[in-house]
């Protein structure tokens, strides 16, 4: 491991501003405290310039490197904590009730931070790095804001780069997929409207769950009969809700969940198979279904030839060994998709201690990754914006 000695030298002070994060968790456009703490440390590094509130609560910050170049590279990082009761038994324990980073978004925030410091002290770049800190990914659309008020308009960049911890690969470990990395996702919203009834007499009903039921299982054949094994789909019914006594059919039902996938014209199917048969047990049951359907997250395309540029990177700071490039495709989703949509780039995963998964009330980030992603954010800078 040859992390950069002067990020190591402050690693402490990252695990510090990290554990703080954790404790202070906040949600999507929520960010203020975060976002201030982002802000404050910028200015105390003496980064060049500093921007507030993009995309609500989000902070860009500019650092100028010393060769003359007009060439930009951003890089970027996620705030935004998850609606969880933490469980971790941490002793810096999330202090917001019902609100944990279970992501990991506080480290992701932190490694950007260190990369700022060490790139505002040393500046031994040509050019200049620009370095988002974006509200709002887990699903409300916070790259897309910051996009829409002008993110890249006013701070274009050629290149882009993000990261994210993986509790699921050994410590110090980084691989980033060419191509299609990580799968787009769309949300939906079902209601049943039926006819309530006693539930001694469920003859004089449309009950809603028996149609809820059957629906849950009509709508697993899509993935199962209505597209190719070899374009991958994933859908999940995630909520059901229903009925509110236990002698009484209710009128309504909602179903929600999502779709995943890797190929445009797959989620196109799978929107029309999921209104098709919503329409198709209204008729048969008589009832009245609403469908609400939403493009959330884009497929996440790394650019090829920056996918190698980035192992490269990383492979300076972690060992060639440990750094590479992988075939395999994740079917989570990530909405630095939208950024990579606009302006090419790659996404990198960077192993770590914790065992726990991603989303777990018990998840604990390993602060052994800090001073790792922060040098992996810097060589990158240093690699693509040489000073020469």
């Amino acid at each position: 491991m040859n992390v950069i000695p002067q990020i190591e030298a402050f690693a402490p002070e990252l695990t510090q501003i990290r554990q703080d994060f954790h404790a202070h968790p906040e949600l999507g456009f929520e960010e203020t405290r975060t976002s201030g703490i982002v802000a404050q440390q910028l200015h105390s590094y003496g980064v060049d310039e500093v921007f507030e509130g993009l995309g609500g609560t989000g902070v860009v910050g500019l650092i100028k490197g010393k060769g003359d170049s007009n060439r930009r590279i951003g890089l970027r990082a996620d705030m935004d904590a998850l609606p969880i009761e933490e469980t971790s038994g941490v002793p810096y324990t999330s202090t917001n009730t019902g609100r944990m980073h279970a992501c990991g978004h506080d480290g992701h925030t932190t490694m950007l931070l260190g990369a700022a410091r060490y790139l505002a002290e040393t500046r031994d770049f040509a050019g200049t790095v620009v370095l988002i800190f974006q509200p709002a990914e887990e699903g409300l659309g916070g790259a897309r804001r910051m996009i829409s008020e002008g993110l890249f308009d006013k701070f274009p960049c050629e290149e882009i780069y993000g990261m994210h911890n993986d509790p699921n690969s050994d410590p110090g470990v980084v691989t980033v997929t060419p191509g299609p990395a990580m799968a787009g996702a769309s949300f939906f919203d079902i209601t049943i409207k039926g006819t309530g009834s006693h539930a001694a007499m469920p003859h004089q009903s449309k009950d809603p769950i028996v149609i809820g039921t059957s629906l849950v299982q009509q709508l697993q054949s899509i993935v199962s009969r209505n597209t190719s094994p070899n374009k991958p789909i994933v859908l999940s019914v995630t909520t059901f809700n229903a009925g509110s006594a236990y002698n009484v059919v209710p009128d309504t039902a909602t179903l929600s969940g999502t779709v995943r996938y890797f190929h445009d014209e797959v989620s196109q199917m799978a929107d029309t198979r999921i209104r098709e048969l919503c329409a198709g047990m209204a008729q048969a049951y008589g009832v009245e279904i609403t469908v609400e359907l939403r493009n959330v997250f884009d497929v996440l395309i790394n650019d090829a030839e920056l996918t190698t540029a980035y192992v490269a990177a990383a492979a300076d700071i972690v060992g060639a060994d440990m750094a590479t490039e992988s075939t395999e495709q994740s079917t989570g989703s990530e909405d630095f998709a939208d950024m990579l949509k606009v302006v090419p780039g790659a996404y990198c995963r960077v192993g770590h201690a914790g065992s726990i998964p991603l989303h777990n009330p018990a998840f604990v980030l390993d602060d052994g990754i800090l001073p790792v992603g922060a040098s992996i954010y810097a060589r990158i800078v240093e690699t693509r914006l040489p000073n020469s």
